[in-house]
């Protein structure tokens, strides 16, 4: 049974319901003061706990999508590395497609009507990346009148250490993105959505590492090639938007300033504008400032060429420990008068998804207000 199975957290709190049962009626034999009385009033009381304790974790799991499998969690997901492509078989493109899924919440099966979620592997042509990702095509994609039409693409991301599935079944982006454009809130968008550590369990921050995962450039050039040679969409950065939430935040940020010829707006929800170095990210830089300088939006904004890109960045007055910094972050790039940078402020809301949610649909319409179709 998988990480994520409800089968695994009924299981765990059925345990931990047993146990409990187990150490009220077990308590008045255990009373005694011999050792082994001692022993197991200790042993119960840890094994309740840790049962409790199981079950919480599960849950939080469930609901935020940390970690999708149990080699996931304990760090021994290995197959979704920094890897070569060889392929003997001449099957070389940069995009395969694993399997199809409709939309949640529509109950046509027809791809023209409910549009489809592709499950596929991304490999980067220059940086050897390989990672998993999920794509959503509208139903406009599929549809005989739009054959030659051009579509914009939305890169979404998530935090680390989260999932890509988390993108399509906890925070719900192709079921907000389908009922928008169907509303007319926004345009029928093409999203691609991943998660920002491409080298788990490592998170590498959207950071060229020296001698490590060129994660930037793979989100920069190798992702939009990939896209680009697989799905109609367009190549000017004008029809492409990223977006994500927390280290994903940080990221569409960084990679929209870096390289404002590939994305033409970039959302952060709840993100931070500096790459952290702890047990997680191991060195980043190796000793190369200039390459730490330009991780750190602050000084990015303040000492590189403004680009020429929209920014939307979110926050919460009450809840979220990036509130001054993102009004810190929002005048420094007034200050430039070039780039454009809008924002959302909730008036209380933690770092989880159920902030997130609340701020997800005028996110999407925003970046899709500011992206064009051919």
């Amino acid at each position: 049974m998988g990480l994520t199975s409800n089968k695994v957290l009924v299981l765990a709190v059925l345990f931990a319901v047993v146990l409990f049962g187990a150490t009220v009626w077990l308590w008045p034999r255990l009373a005694r003061q011999s050792w082994r009385a001692v022993s197991g009033r200790v042993g119960i009381l840890l094994a309740t706990q840790l049962a409790i304790f199981a079950s919480f974790g599960l849950a939080a799991n469930q609901a935020f999508g940390f970690y999708a499998s149990w080699s996931d969690l304990f760090g021994t997901e290995t197959g979704q590395g920094v890897v070569v492509d060889h392929t003997a078989s001449g099957a070389n493109s940069p995009i395969q497609v694993v399997s199809t899924s409709r939309v949640v919440g529509v109950s046509s099966g027809l791809p023209q009507v409910a549009g489809q979620i592709q499950k596929v592997d991304i490999v980067g042509r220059t940086t050897h990346i390989a990672a998993p990702a999920f794509v959503y095509l509208p139903p406009e994609y599929f549809q005989p009148q739009n054959r030659t039409r051009k579509f914009p693409v939305g890169v979404v991301l998530t935090g680390y250490p989260g999932t890509a599935q988390a993108l399509v079944d906890k925070l719900n982006y192709p079921s907000t993105a389908q009922r928008l454009a169907k509303d007319g809130k926004m345009q029928p968008m093409i999203l691609v959505m991943l998660r920002p550590s491409v080298a788990p369990p490592r998170d590498t921050e959207c950071v060229d590492v020296p001698g490590g995962p060129q994660t930037e450039t793979f989100f920069g050039k190798d992702l939009r090639d990939s896209v680009m040679a697989h799905y109609r969409v367009d190549k000017t950065p004008a029809s492409w938007g990223i977006m994500g939430d927390s280290t994903g935040g940080y990221c569409a940020l960084k990679i929209a300033m870096h390289h404002p010829g590939s994305y033409a707006a970039a959302a952060g929800l709840s993100p931070y504008y500096k790459a952290p170095i702890d047990p997680t990210t191991g060195d980043l830089f190796h000793g190369n400032k200039n390459l730490q300088n330009r991780a750190n939006l602050f000084w990015a904004i303040q000492h590189l060429p403004a680009p020429e890109t929209s920014l939307l960045v979110t926050s919460s007055k009450v809840g979220e420990h990036n509130y001054k910094d993102t009004l810190k972050f929002i005048q420094a790039v007034q200050d430039t008068n070039v780039t454009r940078v809008s924002s959302i402020i909730l008036p209380s809301g933690g770092h989880n998804f159920n902030t997130w949610k609340r701020e997800i649909p005028s996110a999407l319409q925003w970046l899709s207000s500011r992206l064009v179709s051919h």
